[in-house]
């Protein structure tokens, strides 16, 4: 199954509650929660307050993304704010099968990603640990960026591994993702889409709605 998952970094953060209610109106899946520390990426975004009031708002699991160093100090308390995935980065925790453990024991689902410049082979080992693998297709830390095109070659890549594997793990991607290039993106085997600006800039509704409907064309054809 294919999902959309609208990361709310690229909303107007003075009407975020507007905006989330829009997207869900329009029947997003998801809402993509970027979590930066200023440590492992160069900016910093928003917390645990944020994630506590946007889970009064809305219904639609919150798909939490940890760009920070040491994420196992926080998996705990981002559950309890209401995240329903927790996706953790490769290069920033010393024991990525204890941070499986602990997300899947606090009741969220795991997610593991990887930066532009990380073979997907890195991943191979923790195939059976989590529950979805992130390929960042921007260098993390900023919204708007483009799509880096090289990184399609590491989602076909991902794809064969856990095909290989006899795995049907969800495949997220996140940046740069658009109307002109969703379908190279699945057809390169992801099937969670962040999108930014794609779905927050301009008719909110009428965005959520051609990409849902993009979905579900293209799993029918």
């Amino acid at each position: 199954m294919i999902l959309l998952s609208p990361s709310i970094l690229a909303a107007d953060f003075a009407c975020l509650g507007d905006y989330m209610r829009q997207a869900d109106a329009a029947g997003t899946d998801l809402f993509h929660v970027d979590v930066m520390d200023g440590m492992f990426v160069p900016n910093i975004s928003f917390g645990i307050p944020i994630m506590e009031s946007v889970q009064k708002i809305t219904h639609t699991p919150l798909d939490v993304h940890l760009m920070i160093v040491q994420p196992r100090r926080y998996i705990r308390e981002f559950a309890r704010a209401g995240a329903s995935i927790i996706t953790i980065h490769y290069e920033a925790c010393e024991d990525l099968n204890a941070a499986a453990a602990l997300i899947h024991e606090c009741g969220c689902k795991a997610g593991l990603s990887i930066k532009p410049g990380t073979d997907t082979s890195v991943l191979e080992q923790y195939l059976d640990e989590y529950d979805m693998f992130l390929i960042m297709t921007v260098e993390p830390g900023f919204g708007g960026q483009k799509y880096m095109n090289k990184c399609t070659r590491k989602i076909s890549d991902l794809r064969k591994m856990l095909d290989e594997h006899g795995l049907d793990t969800d495949i997220e991607v996140d940046g740069g993702i658009t109307r002109e290039n969703i379908g190279m993106v699945l057809e390169a085997g992801a099937n969670v889409i962040v999108t930014g600006s794609a779905v927050f800039k301009g008719d909110i509704q009428d965005n959520v709605r051609y990409f849902k409907n993009y979905f579900a064309e293209y799993e029918n054809k």
